[in-house]
């Protein structure tokens, strides 16, 4: 058996009488990227937040390296390696785009924001920052105030803010929402070139995304396991075509 970095054992949130996660058994493998699709109020997001903490499940279990964390604080769930995209987005809109970087990296550090601290006595996390904007291909905005970067590189901000963070398994969720098709592309190079040596999982409505770099799909409705599998396999899968409000594959291959 591959190894499993992340797994849901019959995970469930109810809401009031509404079930918006039922019984779902997860398994993510280490070094995959690995997506979570499915109609609207599916219970995508409710998932994500069961993940992170931000909601207590009613019932089930979450591992996370065989280590039981269904009791974690969203804190401790950050400090064990699982960051999450919005997490620590660029939440500091007049800061330049290199100094929210670095800010993640102060947080990596386990020290509290500088925010007192001159210049220079940070000048140590400058290489380490640009290092990553490098990877993001957002060098030449390194000075940007980070309120005037176009909404594609806000994204790619926000990836290079959560690779600060030096995350084992990154959540990423609906990176290329709201996008055109150039920035998707560009989002979508991006996570496949970041995502060597670590761990994915993510939340995205356009197949077009899932079906280039996912290795694994699972499909929600109504808050369970509809299907899981290759892109190939899902997007053959009969029930899955009926969830997605249409009969033919080309139904699955336009949903947003």
């Amino acid at each position: 058996m591959a190894d499993v970095i992340l797994e849901t054992k019959h995970l469930t949130k109810e809401f009031k009488g509404f079930t918006a996660v039922s019984d779902v058994n997860l398994q993510v493998q280490r070094g995959h990227i690995h997506a979570l699709i499915g109609p609207n109020g599916a219970g995508k997001t409710t998932c994500f937040n069961l993940l992170t903490k931000f909601l207590v499940p009613t019932a089930g279990t979450i591992l996370f390296n065989n280590r039981d964390i269904t009791s974690a604080a969203p804190a401790q769930i950050a400090r064990q390696g699982i960051i999450r995209s919005f997490q620590i987005s660029a939440v500091f809109p007049h800061l330049s785009v290199m100094e929210n970087v670095r800010i993640g990296l102060q947080r990596a550090l386990g020290t509290s924001f500088h925010f007192w601290k001159s210049e220079r006595s940070l000048a140590h996390l400058n290489d380490r920052a640009m290092a990553l904007l490098a990877q993001v291909d957002l060098t030449e905005f390194a000075d940007t105030i980070t309120v005037d970067l176009p909404y594609g590189r806000k994204r790619a901000l926000e990836i290079a803010t959560t690779l600060a963070m030096e995350p084992e398994l990154m959540l990423l969720d609906e990176p290329t929402q709201g996008m055109g098709h150039e920035d998707v592309h560009r989002v979508t190079e991006l996570i496949k070139k970041v995502s060597a040596g670590r761990t994915i999982l993510m939340v995205e409505h356009n197949m077009s995304v899932v079906s280039g770099i996912c290795d694994k799909i699972t499909v929600l409705q109504r808050g369970a396991v509809l299907a899981e599998g290759t892109y190939a396999a899902v997007s053959n899968n009969a029930q899955v075509m009926e969830a997605y409000m249409g009969t033919t594959a080309s139904a699955l291959e336009g949903a947003h």
